[in-house]
C-alpha cells in the first residue's frame, strides 16, 4: 500500500475554518485512491480538531528541530509528503529530502501568504496595494518553497496567474484544485428555507484569522450603522471560533449587532439567514463562508477581495462592491427584493455545481499527482531553480535547526 504523509501546520478543524475543510477534502481524495495516510503535526490538538483516527488515518505528534522526525521518516518511508503551508516545508522539507529523496513533495499553499500579508500591510498603511507590497519577505520564502516542491496545489486561479506573471513560476509546478464540494440537486434546492422563511444577516469566520477580525470591525464601524438604519428590523449575527475578549466586546444587542461565537453547525446557521455578508478588506485564497452560503442557498454581499477567484466567468450569487454607498444600496435591495434574491440564489447553485465539482477536481488532483510521480526524475531535472534552492537555502534552515536541537539538548542536561 502506498503511503502519504501530511505534515500539518495545525490539526484540521473543519468546523472552525475553511483551511480545515480543505485539508479533509485532500485527505478524502487520497483515500479515494486507497493511499494509507499519516497526519503529523508539531501543534497541539484542540477540542475542535477532527477525529482523524475514525477516518482510518494514523496520527503522529512530531517535534520541531528534532532528529526524532528523521527516525520517524525512515520507518514510514512515504511515497508522497504533503506540506500544509510553506512554513512546514521550511521546517521539515530538508529532512524529507535527506531521508526520502524519492518521495513526491507537494505543497498545499491554502492561500498565498505573501499576497495576504502584502494586502494587510497596504491596508494598514492606507495605501494602494502594488508590487512593492507583494514582493515582501514572506514572498521570498514562500516562492522558494514552491520551487523546492514538486507540485504546489493552488486553490485560486487568480493566485496561479499571479505566480506565473509576477513571480515567473513555471506553470508545470502549479496545480489548480479549488474547493472540492458536493453539488446540490434541484430536489435539495427546493428543501431549503424560502425567502420569506429567512431573516437577518450572517457572517462567519475563525477569529484567529486577521482578515475575519478586520472585516467585523469594518462592519461594526462603517457598514452596519448604515444598514441598520435602512433596515430597522434586521439583525447581524456574527459567528466564528476563537472569539477573544476584543471580539466579544463588540457584541451590542441594542444595535442588533450580535457576536454569536462558535457555530457547531454552519449549515443550520447559514440556511436560515437571508444574506451572508462578507466585506473583507484584505485577504487571499477562496472564502469558505461563500461556499457555505452557496450550499445553503444564501445570497452574498461581498467585497472584491472576498469574491476573488470564486466565480470565474459565472454570475456571482449576490453582488460585489467596495464603495460604501453602492454596498448599502445593493444590500438593502437584495434584502427586500424577493425576485432579485431568488435570481442570485440560483447563480450560487450554478457556481457550486460547475466551479467546485468534487469528483472532477478529485480526479484532476490524483491525475496530476500520478503524472509527476511517474516521471519525477525528469520533472526535477527541468526545475533547476528548485534544485539550486534546495542546495543552498535549505542548508541555512538545516544548520539553524541542528543548532536549535543541540541547544535544547544542552538546556535539558543543565
Amino acid at each position: 500500500m502506498r503511503n502519504v504523509l501530511i505534515i500539518g501546520f495545525v490539526w484540521p478543524e473543519p468546523k472552525s475554518s475553511a483551511a480545515g475543510s480543505r485539508m479533509l477534502q485532500l485527505i478524502e481524495a487520497f483515500q479515494f485512491k486507497k493511499y494509507h495516510i499519516t497526519f503529523a503535526s508539531p501543534s497541539s490538538k484542540t477540542e475542535q480538531g477532527a477525529d482523524l483516527k475514525s477516518l482510518g488515518i494514523d496520527e503522529k505528534n512530531i517535534e520541531l528541530n528534532h532528529s526524532s522526525f528523521d527516525t520517524f521518516l525512515t520507518h514510514l518511508q512515504p511515497d508522497i509528503v504533503l506540506f500544509d503551508r510553506f512554513l512546514m516545508e521550511e521546517q521539515f522539507g530538508w529532512r524529507v529530502t535527506a531521508q526520502c529523496p524519492n518521495a513526491l513533495k507537494i505543497l498545499d499553499t491554502e492561500d498565498l501568504h505573501c499576497l495576504r500579508k502584502g494586502r494587510q500591510q497596504a491596508y494598514k498603511d492606507q495605501a494602494c496595494f502594488n508590487d512593492t507590497y507583494l514582493f515582501n519577505d514572506v514572498a521570498k520564502r514562500e516562492i522558494a518553497s514552491i520551487y523546492r516542491c514538486d507540485i504546489s496545489v493552488m486553490i485560486s486561479e487568480v493566485e496561479i496567474e499571479m505566480l506565473i506573471q509576477k513571480f515567473k513560476v513555471p506553470s508545470n509546478l502549479l496545480l489548480y484544485i479549488p474547493f472540492m464540494l458536493n453539488g446540490i440537486s434541484e430536489a435539495d434546492q427546493n428543501k431549503l428555507p424560502s425567502f420569506n422563511e429567512r431573516q437577518h444577516f450572517v457572517t462567519i469566520g475563525n477569529f484567529l484569522h486577521e482578515p475575519n477580525y478586520q472585516s467585523v470591525l469594518y462592519l461594526k464601524h462603517t457598514l452596519w450603522p448604515l444598514i441598520k438604519t435602512r433596515l430597522p428590523k434586521a439583525e447581524l449575527h456574527i459567528y466564528g471560533a476563537y472569539a477573544s475578549q476584543k471580539v466579544n466586546q463588540l457584541h451590542q444587542p441594542k444595535d442588533r449587532f450580535f457576536i454569536k461565537g462558535f457555530a457547531d453547525n454552519v449549515n443550520e446557521v447559514m440556511k436560515h439567514a437571508k444574506i451572508c455578508i462578507a466585506p473583507l478588506v484584505f485577504g487571499a485564497g477562496l472564502k469558505g463562508k461563500l461556499a457555505d452560503a452557496m450550499t445553503n442557498g444564501t445570497p452574498c454581499a461581498m467585497s472584491l477581495i472576498a469574491a476573488e477567484g470564486m466565480f470565474g466567468a459565472l454570475e456571482p450569487n449576490g453582488f460585489i462592491a467596495d464603495d460604501v454607498d453602492v454596498f448599502i444600496e445593493k444590500i438593502s435591495e437584495l434584502y427586500i427584493n424577493e425576485s432579485l434574491w431568488k435570481e442570485k440564489q440560483h447563480f450560487g447553485f450554478k457556481s457550486l455545481n460547475l466551479r467546485f465539482n468534487k469528483l472532477y477536481f478529485q480526479q484532476q488532483f490524483l491525475e496530476g499527482v500520478e503524472t509527476v510521480k511517474k516521471d519525477l526524475e525528469s520533472h526535477r531535472l527541468h526545475n533547476f531553480t528548485g534544485s539550486m534552492l534546495q542546495h543552498h537555502s535549505m542548508q541555512s534552515t538545516k544548520f539553524m535547526s541542528r543548532w536549535i536541537e543541540e541547544k535544547n539538548k544542552h538546556i535539558s542536561t543543565t
